[in-house]
């Protein structure tokens, strides 16, 4: 669905009209349904109900702020004058809206209607910026941003606070986890050399034989009697299913 813009201006000279309605070409050109009086207000038209019809049924409205168009806002007078009163109206409603969008077309001044002075405006005074603001109004109506802000990353002073460091496996784990990357050379009868896990743990002897102790006492496991070898009983390969994900 195109996006629709209403475009509010004073008539202050042919020369304005033109220029008022070659950025409203541009605007229809790159795909942006702009509601404009010189081509959607018939003769015996209703002035007052086609500004607010356009106001409210446009999810953006340029209001280009020429020396007199900020005159006649100011002291309430002719269509601009009306048509300040229903954008006020709307900006009263939700102060945080960004629909209105003031376009500066001033000679030398920078001066913005009171009921716009907040607002963040484009300025089209001078001719040889037109193409930079033409393609600024079109990428904020299109929703094109030329800077996009970064995604949230994480504060890499906290990674302790935030993110828990992958619990430290125990001793009966690492060894049934090494037994379990050994366990293809088992023998028929099930049968492991110890050296064999010892060598995939990476440890001390005194750690290694604390850890058969402990698995022993679980009934995990059971040894030759100078421990050489090692056999895995029934709750010792479940314990090793339970670590395949650890």
């Amino acid at each position: 669905m195109h996006p629709k813009i209403f475009i509010s201006y004073s008539h202050d000279s042919l020369e304005h009209k033109k220029w008022v309605l070659n950025l409203a070409t541009r605007l229809m050109h790159a795909g942006v349904d702009t509601i404009l009086d010189q081509w959607d207000l018939k003769l015996g038209g209703d002035l007052p109900a086609f500004m607010e019809r356009g106001i409210s049924e446009s999810s953006r409205v340029l209001l280009v702020c020429s020396d007199r168009y900020v005159e006649k806002a100011n002291s309430g007078y002719g269509g601009v004058g009306y048509e300040k009163m229903i954008v006020t109206s709307e900006i009263f409603q939700d102060t945080d809206s960004n629909k209105f969008i003031p376009a500066l077309r001033q000679n030398g001044s920078i001066d913005l209607p009171t009921f716009l002075k907040s607002k963040l405006f484009i300025d089209f005074s001078r001719d040889e910026d037109f193409e930079t603001g033409i393609d600024e109004l079109l990428r904020e109506i299109l929703g094109a941003p030329l800077f996009e802000k970064p995604k949230l990353g994480n504060n890499p002073f906290q990674f302790s606070e935030e993110k828990p460091k992958p619990k430290q496996l125990g001793p009966v784990e690492q060894l049934m986890k090494s037994i379990a990357a050994v366990y293809s050379k088992a023998g028929g009868d099930g049968a492991l050399r110890s050296e064999w896990v010892k060598q995939n743990m990476n440890v001390s002897k005194l750690f290694f034989d604390h850890a058969l102790d402990q698995a022993e006492s679980l009934d995990y496991l059971f040894t030759s009697d100078d421990r050489e070898i090692i056999w895995v009983v029934a709750n010792g390969r479940t314990a090793m299913i339970n670590l395949e994900d650890r």
